[in-house]
């Protein structure tokens, strides 16, 4: 039961609840560094890590001290600020081992700090702790969960980047030239996700 229940949340955070082409978090680097494969896996992997370890921090405060000291509103306040930390520890560490991929990230690395897909992630798994679900949704199922946001991240990012590169060729009606061409693109692929919902329950029944 416990394997089928993180398979399921690891599934479902990368194909019927992306955060990216479901819930339409993270869009301003999912447009912006989606342009070149390398920077859109590279921006992937460092949001998945941040996405991961901010859970692991903030899941263990929210549970042990916020909600005990009866001061759960301050969680947004002091989630952002745990993950300003941690953006601030890869930009330190791509700075030195990667300064291509810290060149080519730009603004967009710092800019981690601020994307609503890392809160998102954080946050909305303590609704799935509240609320009643089909099983007892862990310490463990949050961590799955967060590697499985940024997996789908991933996916988000490289696909939209494949995407991006057939548009360069085609022959596209000028008045759709540049951000509109890319906005009907990026709805298109959004789209597409729907053909995954339900699947997650099929193909791994909880009950």
């Amino acid at each position: 039961m416990l394997i089928k229940s993180l398979v399921a949340v690891f599934l479902a955070a990368i194909l019927t609840e992306n955060y990216v082409l479901c819930k339409f978090l993270g869009i301003c680097p999912f447009l912006g560094v989606s342009k070149k494969l390398n920077t859109a896996f590279g921006m992937s992997v460092a949001v998945t890590f941040v996405m991961v370890l901010a859970t692991a921090v903030t899941f263990p405060i929210y549970t042990y001290v916020l909600v005990p000291a009866g001061i759960e509103y301050l969680q947004t306040v002091l989630f952002i600020l745990i993950i300003a930390g941690l953006v601030q520890l890869v930009e330190i560490i791509l700075k030195k081992y990667i300064p291509s991929l810290y060149k080519s990230l730009g603004i967009y690395l710092p800019l981690i700090t601020t994307n609503c897909a890392v809160l998102g992630v954080t946050m909305l798994v303590l609704q799935k702790v509240d609320s009643t679900t089909l099983y007892d949704y862990t310490y463990l199922h949050a961590l799955i969960n967060a590697f499985g946001a940024g997996i789908g991240f991933m996916v988000a990012m490289v696909m939209f980047a494949g995407v991006r590169g057939r548009l360069e060729s085609a022959d596209i009606p000028k008045s759709l030239k540049g951000l509109p061409i890319t906005l009907v693109s990026a709805a298109l692929t959004a789209l597409s996700f729907l053909g995954f919902a339900g699947v997650v329950d099929k193909l791994i029944p909880l009950s």
